[in-house]
């Protein structure tokens, strides 16, 4: 392969933050954007899991984890330092993912999908989730970014899946007590950087010529 081969698709959270750190890294790669009711078996051949994304390094390294592959990524070339040093922040930054990985994240999945959780109201599982929302406000009422004057690995992690949360009920959000939050997730979007990943490719297909990203 000439370049890494990323299998994406283009509104799932995981594989934005995944090609935030691809691009900023400028490590070239070949996108294969995937439908995610129709995924290609070259896919389900590198990843038993066959989820979104998947980078194939090489013949011999295949990456199917998001923050594995932003870690793989900044490791090439890191310009903007979204990787840390000191290590109190360190610490802190992997605080914050795995909360957002880990305890966010299901509450998101199920207050976007409410009706697929009718055990409890939409509003019931927003407000578990907002728990952590709490916990940003509160790190963002200090500093524009989660962890200080710029951003970093926790701010590219995570700001996707708020976005998500955001859309779900965009006026709920604007209307919410949640005002750094807010703000912070609004300049994330306007980076040139955002914009730049979120372009739409058509669904690729085995034989497709290669296109880079």
């Amino acid at each position: 392969m000439s370049h890494p081969v990323l299998y994406s698709f283009r509104r799932c959270p995981y594989a934005i933050r995944a090609r935030l750190a691809l691009r900023v890294s400028a490590v070239q790669v070949v996108l294969r954007e995937v439908v995610l009711a129709d995924k290609p078996e070259s896919l389900r051949s590198f990843s038993a899991k066959a989820t979104v994304p998947v980078l194939v390094v090489n013949d011999l390294e295949v990456i199917d984890e998001s923050l594995e592959i932003m870690m793989w990524a900044l490791q090439q070339h890191d310009p903007q330092g979204w990787l840390l040093t000191d290590d109190k922040l360190i610490a802190e930054s992997k605080r914050l993912i795995t909360a957002n990985d880990f305890e966010f994240k299901p509450w998101l999945d199920r207050y976007k999908y409410a009706d697929r959780y009718p055990e409890y109201p939409m509003e019931y599982y927003r407000g578990q989730a907002e728990a952590f929302l709490s916990r940003l406000e509160e790190s963002l009422a200090r500093a524009p970014f989660l962890l200080g004057e710029a951003s970093t690995l926790a701010d590219m992690a995570i700001f996707p899946f708020i976005r998500q949360f955001a859309n779900t009920d965009k006026q709920w959000f604007e209307n919410s007590s949640y005002p750094c939050l807010q703000a912070w997730l609004e300049t994330l979007l306007q980076l040139p950087l955002f914009t730049s990943v979120m372009d739409k490719y058509p669904q690729w297909k085995a034989g497709d010529p290669d296109m880079t990203f």
